[in-house]
């Protein structure tokens, strides 16, 4: 896209100025040489001929459009002829340089400036009472400055037009990285949400369930409670897809803290499993941020959902562990146990642990898994922590 010279800017400004300062000392001087008989109002016609056709086109440079280069070669037609007629209108080459650059294609305008130069060089001549090189080399060096910085104006114009488009194209590939980066952690949220909260729920309620069918016949108030107990864990689930679909924490610790939550999934799983899950709490509790309460909550739910699944465990403990500047997580059982290398290189039964060390990792947190075939599993979570005053 080429430079409007139309438009109200410093560079057109001075080029429509000089233009016109050249025309009218080349006015003054045509008429203190030669006065105002012979020759004079032939030359002020074409001066104003000039001086019109040049304005008409400024003027109407919207207008115009495809049809520019017809306006330039009118100006540069008028301009030879006064030239032919007059030598000393020669100097009004050099804005009229600016504008066959503003105007031309490249490959036109070098030509048009050549032009331009001979014809000024020529004029000179007729003029001079003697050769001087300054009257060549002067033109030819004006017109070659004034190419190589337009060209490079040019040039510099275009690069930063393409720099400015790479950053808007560049922002826009951000953003919609972002959007995507959102999704995804969006996607990984609610995966990690639905394995250590609702997994863990739907499957007491199905060990619940299980358990009733068996003492139905033999034990109904005993397969009675085991139902009751169901429909309490799907109350519950139902609580907690509500609450995590929203981005909000869980409605376990709402009326409670974290020790006393963890205790009630203790012996809501043991309830469940039909075997011991001791919980104990080590140190001195206090207030915890809520994040480091919902991850940690979230973790034993994972933890223990792996427990009750594939665990096959005759019994388990959770230990909760109040240090002064981090809060330790224990969980363990007596279950047939896994090779953790093997786990993590299958991908086998790995989700849920992998899915705890990015909950851990949202919190500056660490998980060590200590297990081995036969000799049941040990989770030790660790979570750097700020009492909450």
């Amino acid at each position: 896209m080429k430079p409007n010279i139309g438009a109200v800017t410093r560079l057109n400004a001075a080029m429509h100025a000089g233009f016109f300062l050249l025309l009218a000392a080349s006015v003054a001087r045509f008429v203190a040489g030669h006065g105002l008989s012979g020759a004079t109002p032939l030359i002020l016609a074409l001066t104003g001929a000039l001086a019109l056709v040049y304005v008409a086109g400024v003027l109407s440079w919207a207008v115009l459009g495809r049809w520019r280069p017809v306006w330039l070669a009118a100006v540069i037609a008028v301009w030879l002829a006064l030239v032919v007629a007059a030598p000393s209108f020669a100097w009004c080459a050099v804005p009229l340089f600016f504008v066959c650059l503003q105007v031309l294609r490249p490959l036109i305008v070098i030509p048009v400036v050549v032009l331009l130069t001979v014809a000024t060089i020529l004029a000179q001549l007729r003029i001079a009472t003697e050769f001087d090189p300054s009257i060549v080399l002067a033109p030819v060096a004006v017109a070659l400055m004034a190419t190589m910085t337009f060209l490079q104006l040019e040039r510099d114009r275009k690069e930063l037009v393409e720099a400015v488009k790479a950053l808007l194209d560049a922002r826009v590939d951000l953003a919609q990285s972002q959007r995507l980066a959102g999704m995804v952690q969006e996607r990984e949220r609610l995966a990690r949400e639905i394995h250590d909260a609702l997994a863990q729920g739907l499957s007491s309620m199905r060990m619940l369930l299980q358990a009733a069918q068996r003492s139905w016949d033999t034990d109904p108030e005993l397969a009675k409670g085991y139902v009751n107990r169901a429909a309490e864990a799907a109350g519950d689930n139902l609580a907690e897809a509500r609450r995590f679909v929203k981005g909000l924490g869980s409605p376990r610790l709402e009326a409670t803290d974290l020790g006393e939550t963890l205790r009630e999934l203790a012996e809501q799983v043991m309830f469940a499993t039909t075997h011991p899950v001791r919980f104990e709490i080590s140190g001195d509790p206090y207030p915890l941020e809520s994040e480091v309460e919902a991850g940690l909550l979230r973790v034993a739910q994972g933890a223990l959902a792996n427990v009750s699944e594939h665990s096959r465990a005759t019994k388990a403990a959770v230990t909760l562990t109040y240090l002064a500047d981090k809060v330790l997580l224990d969980i363990r059982d007596d279950g047939v146990g896994f090779d953790p290398a093997s786990q993590r290189t299958s991908g086998l039964r790995g989700n849920g642990l992998r899915m705890i060390s990015e909950r851990l990792a949202e919190l500056d947190g660490e998980m060590v898994v200590e297990s081995a075939p036969g000799e049941g599993t040990a989770l030790a979570v660790a979570v750097p922590t700020r009492e909450v005053r």
